[in-house]
């Protein structure tokens, strides 16, 4: 007996889930672990040395702020100044591209302060109600 559910919709041959949602890059680009708290610092404090990156953050390894600031740089988000003194100085500051940005961040931090509430009565709700923690 032959099925009368429609068939699953199939993707065009070649299509990457990137180009199905063209959101996607944004999303690795700039909302990485770390890659947001350094774009928002840069933004809101202006140029920075490393060491006072690494101390408004708090919890990020040199390791890891090196990497994230040398792939911000190698992104066009970050512009990166080296002062050939002694001791030698090097400086972060937010690219035009970077402050490209600062729209989307405006409107994410209007809406984490309207909604995070409801996602967190939501989630108590979630909870109470002796669902499975995801």
């Amino acid at each position: 007996m032959a099925s009368t559910a429609p068939a699953p919709a199939a993707r065009p041959a070649g299509k990457v889930p990137a180009e199905a949602c063209p959101i996607s890059p944004v999303v690795d680009l700039v909302f990485s672990r770390w890659t947001t708290p350094i774009l928002w610092l840069l933004h809101e404090h202006g140029r920075q040395r490393f060491v006072e990156l690494q101390r408004r953050i708090g919890t990020i390894t040199p390791k890891v702020l090196t990497q994230r600031l040398r792939r911000m740089e190698r992104d066009g988000l970050v512009v990166r100044t080296y002062h050939p003194e002694v001791p030698p100085r090097v400086e972060y500051e937010i690219s035009p591209l970077g402050l490209s940005l600062a729209p989307l961040f405006r409107t994410l931090a209007e809406w984490s302060q309207t909604h995070l509430p409801e996602v967190a009565a939501a989630r108590t709700d979630y909870d109470d109600r002796g669902q499975p923690m995801p």
